[in-house]
């Protein structure tokens, strides 16, 4: 599921605001809320855009969150729109990104609840079921701040028995850093006599901090405090998981783009040394210059791999495969690579489903999972890699936003190493970094193991306490009835053309038309070089003799490769396609839609690739 996605799918809203407090994007959620259309809200202020007074609290929370130059987070109400909404703003470098939530039924109820209290307890008569049963905190406090009466909840929301509490000051187990602005909400509820909302964090008697949003009201002829406390934990971790899957997004997004370029520069970097190195025979000396060269950029190759892996744009194969062969087929490699200290354990389920997923991607995924295992375990130690069926629900996708309920076969690698710290398990999953010293690791392979299970459809979650090792989790999506099935690969030698076979080149960049011009023509095939997509309809319009159009799919101007594809093939019913591009096809500009054209060679690709897969695409039936 993308971060679009899911900001279309939440109950709140979402808006985003520069740091001018102008409106840069807003989901229909808040659209509803607000009765505007994006459209009209975009580039406004949001101050002007929903009619606030400059004394609004909404207004105020959000000057107040940047008044010593440094943003914080804010939480703020306000009568918006068609009732209260509460907001709670987030700053990064760009501005804030607001959530929206509408509170008028709370807030009518905990009014309704408050007053029914107020009453009752003037009264000494306080409903006790009520009391008793409700899960929010209900607090009776003295003007000095003592608590009177706890409701039972407390057990569950601050672990004390409301006998523990009453009778002490709420500042003992008030957070620290909170004290005061709780205090300024009393006396403002005193001075005026109205409603208050506000937040603030209390101290769990096992030491955990709880966030709490409160409605509270003051009784003069009682000369008491009346609150209500919704515990706000849950809520906060799910939006803190949503800002980091924003995060990963956007990083993903840059990583992806760069990723693109570089394949482009190294298509035309391996191409040359593939050419020069068939041309260096007679002198021993350049040809090892030719094939280092080779091989470290097909290193660099290897690692725009992995920038693509974890921003979803790596070229996948998926099929269904049998998990559990594929596990087996791979010890012997598994325990080539991590050594003798290494004790190697698996836990296979016997009934388990085939996996719909690119085995190719899935064994390097093991791969890197099972060395960082062994890295966690300087010392030796024992990893288990084990399989299952699982069921994820909606209420474990309610946890995770990037989860669809239904069936996924999981594969887990777990080891006995040192574990990660909460800080460095939150960024696990960023490309770079690395707790390895520096020269010892790029920091990319657990994002790769991430990419690729968020573009298989899947999902990937990580178990760890320090000095008690790490567990990863693989959920990959349960094949179903008609999904294609591995074959074998069968080897093959270097496959020519036939005679006069002609192939028309579509490629923007000059350099690399030139490599594959030359790989064409070394490899027998009569060349057509277009430069545009505009260029190649032109051709294929005046009747040239053309066997196959080999395009790039990303491309300047209003036609793509997709689209070049399509219309060529309008022209010429039945005429082979081969694309190229450094993106995966699901992201690809005007891509095409995986039933239309399903031969695409990925950058970059050396000579033997390229002729394999046009001899493969001139071959297949039409």
């Amino acid at each position: 599921m993308q971060v679009d996605d899911v900001l279309a799918s939440i109950a709140d809203g979402f808006v985003a605001v520069d740091n001018e407090w102008r409106i840069t994007f807003v989901n229909a959620a808040a659209e509803r809320m607000w009765n505007r259309n994006a459209g009209e809200l975009a580039g406004k202020a949001i101050f002007s855009s929903l009619n606030c007074d400059p004394n609004d609290p909404f207004q105020a929370g959000c000057v107040a969150s940047k008044k010593d130059g440094e943003p914080v987070a804010f939480t703020a109400y306000s009568e918006i729109s068609t009732g209260w909404l509460e907001a709670r703003g987030y700053p990064h470098p760009g501005g804030y990104t607001i959530f929206f939530r509408d509170v008028s039924a709370e807030r009518n109820s905990h009014r309704a609840t408050l007053d029914k209290l107020r009453k009752l307890e003037a009264a000494r008569s306080i409903n006790q079921r009520i009391f008793e049963t409700s899960l929010d905190l209900i607090l009776v406090v003295s003007r000095r701040g003592d608590f009177i009466r706890v409701s039972p909840s407390s057990m569950a929301i601050l672990g004390y028995h409301p006998d523990e509490l009453v009778g002490r000051s709420a500042a003992e187990i008030l957070y620290p850093e909170d004290l005061e602005s709780t205090r300024a909400e009393m006396r403002l509820a005193r001075r005026g006599g109205l409603m208050r909302n506000f937040e603030c964090r209390y101290i769990r008697k096992d030491g955990r901090v709880v966030s709490l949003a409160w409605t509270g009201v003051w009784s003069e002829p009682e000369q008491q405090h009346f609150f209500i406390g919704r515990d706000m934990t849950e809520r906060i971790v799910a939006e803190e998981r949503l800002r980091r899957s924003q995060r990963l997004e956007a990083v993903g997004q840059l990583t992806g783009g760069i990723a693109h370029d570089f394949n482009n520069l190294l298509t035309v970097v391996i191409g040359n040394l593939d050419l020069l190195r068939d041309r260096l025979h007679a002198d021993p000396q350049a040809a090892d210059f030719a094939e280092n060269a080779l091989k470290a950029s097909l290193r660099g190759a290897e690692l725009t791999r992995q920038l693509l892996a974890f921003s979803r744009r790596q070229a996948l194969d998926a099929k269904v495969i049998a998990i559990n062969e594929l596990v087996a087929a791979i010890m012997g490699l598994l325990r080539r690579t991590l050594g003798e200290q290494i004790e190697i354990a698996t836990v296979l389920a016997p009934d388990l489903w085939p996996a719909f997923v690119d085995p190719a991607q899935l064994e390097s995924a093991l791969v890197n999972l099972a060395i960082n295992a062994r890295d966690a375990m300087s010392g030796g130690g024992r990893l288990t890699i084990e399989t299952a069926n699982k069921q994820l629900d909606e209420r474990y996708a309610g946890e995770n936003v990037d989860v669809v309920p239904g069936d996924y076969v999981m594969l887990a690698v777990s080891d006995t190493g040192t574990g990660m710290a909460p800080n460095v398990l939150a960024r696990a999953f960023e490309p770079f970094f690395t707790t390895k010293p520096p020269g010892e690791g790029t920091g990319l392979g657990l994002s790769m193991v991430y990419g690729f299970a968020r573009q298989s459809q899947g999902h990937i979650k990580i178990y760890s306490e320090l000095e008690h090792g790490t567990t990863v989790r693989l959920y990959l999506p349960r094949a179903t009835d008609g999904a294609a099935h591995a074959a074998e690969a069968k080897p093959t030698s270097l496959p020519v053309a036939k005679s006069g076979e002609r192939i028309l080149v579509v490629e923007d960049n000059p350099d690399v038309r030139m490599v594959v011009a030359t790989q064409l023509g070394e490899l027998g095939y009569r060349v057509i070089e277009a430069t545009n997509a505009e260029a190649a309809l032109n051709i294929l319009e005046r009747g040239e003799g053309v066997d196959l159009l080999f395009s790039d799919v990303v491309m300047p101007g209003s036609m793509g490769g997709g689209d070049l594809a399509r219309a060529a093939r309008a022209l010429r019913p039945g005429l082979k396609v081969l694309l190229t591009s450094g993106f995966a096809k699901a992201s690809m500009q005007s891509g095409p839609r995986a039933e239309e054209f399903k031969n695409l060679l990925s950058k970059p690709y050396r000579k033997a690739d390229l002729a394999a897969k046009l001899r493969a695409t001139l071959d297949a039936e039409s």
